[in-house]
């Protein structure tokens, strides 16, 4: 694995916008999404350019100092491009030159003039929700879209000039196979990504999967033959759920504890020590989108999550942050391979055991 050429964490700001609209509810989705809301799309991308403007003086963005921004959801890609424009105008004068833009997409709703709606924006890449390339597996996890409409997309959005192209996989379903995972990894590979989110199936409160716990089944074998296949066709594992040529900027930001501002109804930001959390209800966030819930860190809640993002991703763990009982487990992982030590840091070769590492690690 290779831990060089990661940037040194300098004082940047990241931006996430969250829309909480989608055409269906997945099975296994817990974040905050509707289906049923559309009618309030204009009030809310109103109320999304209010709090972006506070943001900013809250965070005091310069020129420049905005390095990536990343539209998620729910599914931004039922929102119609024009409506980003009014921010993406605000954001201008922020925005450094070069900076990664991405948007998430859903293959059934990303027609080739919102892609290039999105592209003409500023868009620099795109991220698609595949999950699959098998129609028995999407219409299992409660997919709206098809196969061919997932391998459709990708080559549009290659086709309209995206410079990079992301695609999830979720795999650890009951129905998985070793052929089907194969056969997923073919397709993916045949087309032009430089990415790829891979996620285990996990069962989370309050969706239709927590009343069928057994549709998740992860099994050791199949997870490592997937992960595998994939780092075999180039894609460099550099956290534990994202494999590429190319690594998300926006991604590594967060691992790295940098400033990012939070946009929309169920989006977290960060400044320092700070959390803040606008609120979940969309219609009291159009009512006021300045209704933020702050939560304060303290130095060992900061610590923990250095901890255990930095093992679990290329970042790693600078070992001035450890005491000297965490110095003294360390020596013994390096000891064992289970921890590579380059330049003062320490490093995790198997993502698979970051939160066991991380947990012993602990004082």
């Amino acid at each position: 694995m290779n831990f060089t050429g990661l940037l040194k964490q300098r004082k940047t700001i990241l931006l996430y916008i969250h829309i909480p609209f989608c055409d269906s509810k997945c099975h296994y989705c817990s974040f905050n999404s509707y289906v049923d809301k559309f009618d309030q799309i204009k009030a809310y991308m109103d109320a999304l350019y209010l709090q972006l403007a506070y943001e900013l003086k809250r965070f005091d963005a310069k020129a420049d100092s905005i390095t990536s921004v990343f539209i998620g959801g729910g599914t931004p890609s039922t929102v119609q491009s024009g409506l980003y424009a009014d921010i993406f105008s605000l954001l201008r004068d922020y925005l450094k030159k070069g900076a990664e833009i991405t948007t998430e997409a859903n293959p059934n709703s990303a027609s080739f003039q919102w892609l290039g709606g999105m592209k003409a924006l500023g868009c620099t890449r795109v991220s698609f929700g595949v999950q699959s390339f098998n129609d028995m597996k999407l219409k299992f996890l409660g997919r709206e879209h098809t196969a061919d409409e997932a391998i459709s997309a990708v080559k549009n959005a290659r086709e309209i000039g995206y410079e990079h192209i992301s695609l999830d996989l979720i795999y650890a379903t009951k129905v998985d196979t070793k052929e089907l995972l194969q056969k997923d990894i073919k397709t993916a590979f045949s087309l032009p990504i430089d990415h790829i989110s891979a996620y285990a199936l996990t069962i989370e409160e309050k969706t239709l999967f927590q009343s069928y716990p057994e549709a998740a089944k992860e099994r050791l074998e199949l997870t490592t033959f997937f992960i595998d296949a994939i780092k075999a066709k180039g894609f460099e594992q550099y956290e534990i759920s994202n494999f590429g040529t190319y690594r998300c900027a926006h991604n590594i930001g967060y691992w790295q504890l940098q400033d990012y501002m939070g946009v929309g109804s169920g989006a977290v930001g960060m400044l320092k020590n700070r959390r803040f959390y606008p609120t979940t209800v969309i219609e009291e966030y159009i009512n006021d989108p300045l209704q933020i819930t702050v939560e304060e860190l303290s130095e060992e809640d900061l610590k923990t999550e250095r901890l255990f993002l930095g093992l679990r991703s290329c970042v790693g763990i600078d070992l001035k942050t450890l005491s000297p009982t965490e110095k003294k487990k360390l020596a013994l992982l390096l000891s064992e391979d289970k921890l590579l030590l380059i330049n003062s840091r320490a490093y995790n070769p198997d993502f698979l055991l970051s939160d066991e590492i991380a947990l012993f690690l602990q004082d």
